[in-house]
């Protein structure tokens, strides 16, 4: 009797325990909230796409410029000699104003000292400085993801907010190698 319970006993411990199993998720997402944004963003995109169509087209006597990155430009000032363009590492010195889509201005006469791709500056702005030459001004029409984008500048710049840029390259300083 007492080799029955120890074989027992011994069985017990032995087939008592069982393998850990793997809990099933209480709630399964269907991915419909990535699906929302993206129409929401489309959108978005098309709408400021017929926005800046209509302001090209209210300009005829402009020549304005699609650039591969997703903006639309003309000169105001342009050079015709080849001279120097902003690299990666240069200093450039340049002035800006900012409006928004509608011509209201929000920021003027605006100077600033940037290292090109080295210091914060919004994207379509800093792409718009590397097709530029010095003493050159152009206006830039930016779609908002080109420009704060969502989350704005946190001062004067709403959320998802096209801009109207006008831009004149003062100077560029190469780096030295």
């Amino acid at each position: 009797m007492k080799n029955l319970l120890v074989i027992l006993f011994f069985s017990l411990v032995c087939f008592s325990c069982k393998s850990p199993e793997a809990r099933l998720p209480e709630s399964v997402q269907s991915g419909s909230f990535l699906k929302a944004s993206a129409e929401r963003n489309k959108k978005l995109n098309e709408h400021e796409h017929e926005q800046i169509q209509n302001i090209i087209k209210g300009n005829p006597d402009k020549n304005y410029i699609a650039s591969e990155s997703g903006f639309w430009y003309y000169y105001n000032t342009k050079i015709e000699k080849d001279t120097i363009r902003a690299q990666f590492g240069d200093v450039v010195d340049f002035t800006f104003d900012v409006s928004n889509i509608e011509g209201e201005e929000i920021y003027a006469n605006i100077n600033k000292t940037y290292i090109m791709d080295k210091e914060e500056l919004f994207t379509g702005l800093r792409e718009g400085l590397k097709l530029l030459k010095p003493t050159e001004t152009a206006t830039f029409i930016f779609p908002s993801q080109k420009a704060f984008g969502y989350y704005g500048d946190e001062h004067k710049i709403g959320t998802n907010v096209p801009l109207i840029c006008e831009v004149t390259l003062n100077t560029i300083t190469q780096k030295n190698d």
